[in-house]
């Protein structure tokens, strides 16, 4: 079996490599090539192009790149002509990844997507691509079945969100841990984010936010959680000299989460890893003032957050508040929630501080995440997945392993 799999984001790779080791598994040998990162390529994947640096955000980094983009979806198509594989599997990436189904859909190749774009968010007229261009649309929510094929997308199937397959079969570094049990102070975790641009443009007001909650609650400290070397280089040059109680820390976000008392995040999937260790977080997310109001107006959804959006009474409120109108908060939602071109420092540390000196507020926050996370949580997408393409994709594969 051969696939092409064509993946753009650090949360796709870990999504990509989990899958690949599941067909390997059920299946034997799998054939993987295509776009990815270092965790698809650990796991056997041949990679054309290693994706982690093209993981942007914005309208103006996105247009920036374009020439690249172009260069490298002819050389995918020249692939795909090439290998000629048994299915192409995108997961997430959808800017790219719709032109890569188009390529793949004339050449009479099979397409899974493998996590649907949440496109019931903003700019939902693109679910025609869906029904043009996904032979298999595989969604990671619980509500997104219903709403694919309310759209006409028939052969919707959920499976669940991989992340929390990685996250079930995490294991802690004990010996890390070792030096917050012994420490009496309490630890917040700052997580700037895996992408460069997230951490160019988000960390200096986290560490504007933590001067503030260092100034209400001393006896605490800090720790950043980086995603790998680069990226902790990165933060410690906008950093600079400081004299907050604080350290970077590369490759060691699962313990840092598991350590704190509270978080402070610029959102994406790291809301699922909070959700998952159960910890108190306040979600930002700086953009641009084109960007932000350009997102005004098209965001159909009121939170960014998947937890909040799950927990929400309406998906689609009729009086929709357009990504957002002032910085309300909710009593359902879980983690309070800051995307904005203007700096909200102030609020984003009131959440820290309030769980840092209301222990009982605190603790009632731990428990509602709990219960969201005993519903959610259920692991198995991978496994799921990999059923599915065997089962509908391609059948004659799994029916030679029986044989075998």
């Amino acid at each position: 079996m051969k696939l092409f799999f064509s993946v753009g984001e650090p949360s796709g790779d870990l999504h990509g490599a989990n899958l690949i080791r599941e067909l390997q598994r059920k299946a034997g040998n799998v054939d993987a090539i295509g776009l990815g990162g270092p965790r698809m390529q650990a796991a056997g994947c041949q990679l054309m192009r290693d994706m982690t640096d093209l993981a942007i955000m914005g309208l103006v980094p996105a247009l920036v790149k374009l020439p690249e983009f172009f260069k490298l979806l002819a050389q995918v198509e020249q692939a795909l002509k090439a290998e000629r594989p048994d299915a192409v599997v995108l997961i997430d990436y959808p800017g790219f990844n719709w032109h890569v189904a188009k390529k793949a859909k004339a050449l009479g190749i099979p397409v899974v997507y493998y996590g649907l774009p949440q496109l019931w968010a903003w700019l939902s007229y693109r679910v025609e691509k869906v029904r043009k261009y996904i032979d298999h649309p595989l969604c990671k929510l619980p509500f997104e079945e219903a709403w694919f094929r309310g759209q006409g997308c028939e052969a919707t199937t959920y499976v669940g969100h991989p992340y929390f397959d990685e996250l079930k079969a995490q294991t802690l570094d004990q010996q890390f841990l070792e030096q917050f049990k012994n420490n009496p102070q309490r630890l917040v975790a700052i997580l700037p984010g895996s992408r460069r641009s997230e951490v160019q443009r988000n960390f200096a007001l986290q560490i504007k936010a933590a001067r503030l909650v260092h100034r209400a609650v001393p006896d605490v400290r800090f720790a950043v959680a980086s995603y790998n070397d680069q990226q902790a280089a990165m933060a410690a040059k906008i950093l600079g000299n400081h004299d907050l109680p604080l350290t970077i820390i590369p490759g060691k976000t699962p313990e840092l989460i598991h350590a704190a008392t509270c978080c402070m995040a610029v959102s994406g999937s790291v809301s699922l890893e909070l959700l998952y260790h159960a910890k108190p977080s306040v979600m930002q997310y700086n953009l641009a003032m084109p960007s932000y109001y350009i997102m005004k107006h098209l965001v159909r959804v009121q939170y960014m957050t998947l937890p909040n959006l799950i927990t929400t009474p309406e998906l689609h409120p009729p009086r929709t508040q357009k990504y957002r109108r002032g910085d309300v908060v909710h009593s359902h939602v879980l983690f309070p929630e800051y995307p904005h071109w203007r700096d909200r420092s102030a609020q984003v540390a009131s959440h820290a501080i309030e769980w840092l000196q209301n222990e009982p507020a605190r603790l009632d926050l731990v428990r509602r995440l709990e219960q969201l996370r005993g519903t959610l949580a259920i692991g198995g997408a991978s496994s799921r997945t990999a059923d599915y393409i065997l089962q509908h994709v391609v059948p004659q594969v799994a029916n030679q392993a029986r044989a075998a």
